[in-house]
């Protein structure tokens, strides 16, 4: 059975705990974490953990409960917990370059990704934005669309990790066509829903008032929508985001287009932080994501939570399956 590789991300932070968790389960295909083997053992000294690690060889490996399979990456200098180091950025970007070369070529059955952080990337002067961006580059596409998820509520964005000051330039006629299109066909594809259900959020307060709030609502956002409604797609026009998200709106929806990171997300981090995931939809390839950071002050201490990671890679299995 082909794997799912499981990046172990910042190793300042609490990537590689949550990963460790990953041995109390048996799944039907393996679960490979690329990680620094001398790091986890480190780790799970720290953590007083009872963890067998199995250095993974491709497709010749399983484990058993209590055993994690590991594809060693070296690190490029001992980590410090809680510390970020620029030296390991390299260390970082090449657990990514490993999942998505692996993904894109038949080697696996996609990706589930621990935290990153950014800041420290940059800091080695790496120009990172973030997975998302990352993944996009690799494949090759010309648009991916962010969509987080709890069990209730999916959330995707027209537009992802952008200053506010530059959010209504971005929003076009073309990116929202992009997005849409890129939304409606994993839906279908990678969810099985036949016939999605979606609501969309204006830029504007009130999603503009009738203009007086702002034009984009009327100039831009509303007249893509009507084009697909006009083709039988059940979407809303924009909809003001203070009333959108309330349970009577949302009990028949599919999904919610937001047009930026802070307008959908701390909803949808509020109902189920956590328990939520980020799906990259667009990519030829499936990745998923925890919800969270990388919790550098809680490394090391027995105390992160690994629910979101579990329930990422639950969701990617799944979605192999389909």
């Amino acid at each position: 059975m082909l794997p799912l590789y499981v990046t172990s991300g910042e190793p300042a932070g609490i990537g590689p705990d949550i990963c460790l968790t990953l041995a109390d389960r048996v799944d039907e295909h393996p679960i490979v974490v690329l990680a620094d083997l001398d790091m986890l053992k480190k780790r799970i000294e720290v953590l007083g953990k009872h963890v067998e690690l199995i250095e993974y060889q491709h497709q010749s490996s399983s484990a058993l409960k209590g055993q994690l399979l590991v594809e060693h990456v070296p690190l490029a200098q001992e980590v410090v917990l809680g510390e970020l180091n620029p030296q390991n950025a390299a260390y970082v970007l090449e657990q990514l370059r490993r999942s998505a070369e692996y993904a894109m070529s038949g080697k696996s059955v996609g990706v589930a990704t621990a935290p990153v952080q950014k800041s420290v990337i940059n800091d080695a002067g790496i120009h990172f934005s973030g997975h998302t961006e990352y993944y996009q580059e690799f494949a090759g596409v010309e648009r991916v669309v962010m969509m987080l998820a709890t069990k209730t509520l999916r959330v995707a964005l027209a537009t992802t990790h952008l200053a506010l000051r530059d959010v209504p330039d971005a929003i076009t006629k073309q990116r929202l066509h992009q997005v849409i299109d890129i939304l409606i066909h994993d839906l279908k594809t990678k969810f099985k829903i036949d016939q999605p259900n979606i609501l969309v959020c204006g830029l504007n307060p009130h999603a503009g008032e009738d203009g007086y709030l702002g034009m984009e609502e009327i100039e831009v956002i509303n007249p893509v929508l009507q084009r697909y409604r006009d083709q039988g797609i059940q979407m809303s026009l924009s909809l003001p985001a203070d009333t959108l998200f309330t349970p009577e709106n949302l009990k028949d929806a599919d999904a919610v287009l937001a047009m930026y990171h802070d307008q959908g997300l701390p909803v949808l981090k509020s109902q189920g932080f956590g328990e939520a995931i980020n799906i990259t939809l667009g990519l030829p390839f499936i990745r998923t994501s925890v919800d969270h950071g990388t919790a550098l002050s809680l490394a090391g201490t027995g105390q992160a939570k690994s629910s979101s990671l579990h329930v990422a890679v639950d969701l990617a299995l799944d979605l192999a399956r389909h």
